[in-house]
């Protein structure tokens, strides 16, 4: 199916309205536009074709989107290289495609827009490849990913549908772009024609100020940010609509802090292979349901366009217009390796991995299970769980913890609070208190193999 280009039509229709800023910078619809144009044009003169790939690798901002929207009017798929790989990661994720961009692409002036009103080139086939995304890699290299426009068109159209747009959209985007997290919302941004607005990097102080000072309506978190904004005294931020929580379950001491801030938190799932968002507690649910009720829903319903079901082992599989064509086992369906289950009104709650899953002493443990609870106490900032070689259960379930700035931990006080709430075998070993954060990938998600 082929469709009109969406920042074209963003442009012929809200030419004012402001596409992009990322702190340096903005730009219009209409000067996005421009901007575009003129890449693709210089994209044109470098020998790139309809069909070919293009590498872009250049930080979160301007630059990058600019670079991103002419590949697509230039007929081209995008490759985004996240910039803090080393020479021998890129090389191995650039070779063979048309072009790698690592230096802003040529721009034209500013007030020199193109003709509005003139037929618009520049389709997109939903069928084409959009996007080749490589993914986090927190259980072993990162694959690719190759997107469709559909995808992404599909993906935006689900989650609208879950959290509304406001024609006057303001998303705070600080994940990478070089993730389909960061990336989704540019291209959102654009299939509404409302504002992405970039930080480089998740820091503390300026997503503050954003939140409070520049009308940010959404803001896309993982619960470790969301802790360090609560920490820094974000309160009621004024035209919040909602901060979309995803990489992992939100601890439910961690939605009562947020509520009682008054910051609105709509807990998601998602995963590359099905374009970002999967489930997503919808945003008309939040009134009145209070951060019990929100964590009774996990992370809420499937996109209307997204069909969840849960294989007989626990795996969570996923079909539907939002996910990867080559990403389809022969029975049809995403096989996402995460462990999950569905409640009585279809909201899907999250286990864990099944790769990470614990076999200790013969029983199964998910280690997402035990550090949810583990990140209830209020001592605790962060946890991760890992099993750990051991001559009589085989593998010893160990929690690796970081405490709250200025307390002491007593490690023996929080296996008591594990064995408050879970069954015996899921209760940790051992528990072992480090001073620094936990390590992650770029998206925020935990990479429990560098401590197992």
């Amino acid at each position: 199916m082929i469709v009109e280009s969406w920042l074209a039509r963003a442009a012929r229709r809200r030419p004012q309205q402001l596409a992009l800023q990322d702190g340096r910078d903005a730009l219009t619809y209409a000067q996005l536009y421009t901007q575009a144009l003129a890449g693709a044009s210089a994209l044109d003169r470098q020998g790139v074709k309809r069909g070919d790939s293009v590498a872009v690798a250049l930080a979160p901002g301007i630059p990058f989107a600019v670079a991103m929207h002419a590949c697509w009017l230039a007929g081209a798929g995008v490759v985004p290289v996240d910039v803090r790989l080393s020479a021998t990661e890129r090389e191995a994720i650039t070779a063979g495609l048309a072009l790698v961009i690592d230096r802003p692409l040529p721009v034209a002036e500013r007030e020199a827009g193109p003709s509005l009103t003139a037929p618009l080139p520049h389709d997109l086939d939903l069928d084409a490849p959009a996007v080749v995304i490589h993914t986090s890699g927190t259980t072993s290299q990162p694959k690719r990913v190759a997107l469709t426009f559909g995808n992404l068109l599909w993906s935006a159209q689900g989650s609208a549908v879950a959290l509304g747009v406001n024609p006057q959209e303001r998303w705070l985007c600080m994940l990478p772009v070089s993730h389909v997290g960061g990336l989704s919302i540019l291209a959102r941004s654009a299939i509404y024609a409302t504002t992405a607005v970039m930080h480089e990097r998740f820091e503390t102080e300026r997503a503050l100020d954003a939140l409070i000072n520049q009308d940010i309506t959404l803001v896309s978190v993982v619960a470790t940010t969301l802790v360090r904004l609560l920490d820094a005294g974000l309160v009621h931020p004024p035209r919040l609509r909602c901060a979309l929580a995803g990489g992992g379950p939100v601890p439910q001491a961690l939605l009562e802090r947020a509520a009682a801030a008054g910051v609105p938190v709509c807990q998601t799932y998602g995963l590359t292979e099905a374009c970002s968002q999967v489930s997503t507690v919808p945003l008309d649910c939040l009134a009145g349901a209070g951060p019990t009720g929100v964590a009774a829903m996990g992370a809420g319903r499937p996109l209307f366009c997204t069909t969840v079901q849960i294989d007989r082992d626990g795996e969570i599989l996923i079909a539907g217009s939002t996910v990867a064509p080559a990403a389809l086992a022969e029975d049809g369906w995403l096989h996402t390796g995460d462990l999950g289950s569905l409640d009585a009104d279809g909201n899907l709650h999250l286990i864990g991995r099944k790769a990470d899953t614990i076999i200790s002493g013969g029983e199964n443990v998910a280690p997402a299970e035990v550090e949810a609870i583990l990140e209830a106490h209020p001592h605790v900032a962060e946890a991760a769980v890992v099993g750990r070689s051991d001559a009589r259960w085989g593998e010893a379930v160990t929690a690796i913890v970081v405490p709250r700035a200025g307390v002491a931990l007593d490690t023996e006080l929080l296996r008591e609070h594990c064995a408050a709430h879970l069954a015996p075998y899921k209760v940790p070993k051992q528990v072992l208190a480090i001073t620094g954060p936990l390590p992650r990938t770029r998206s925020g998600k935990l990479l429990r193999r560098k401590l197992a």
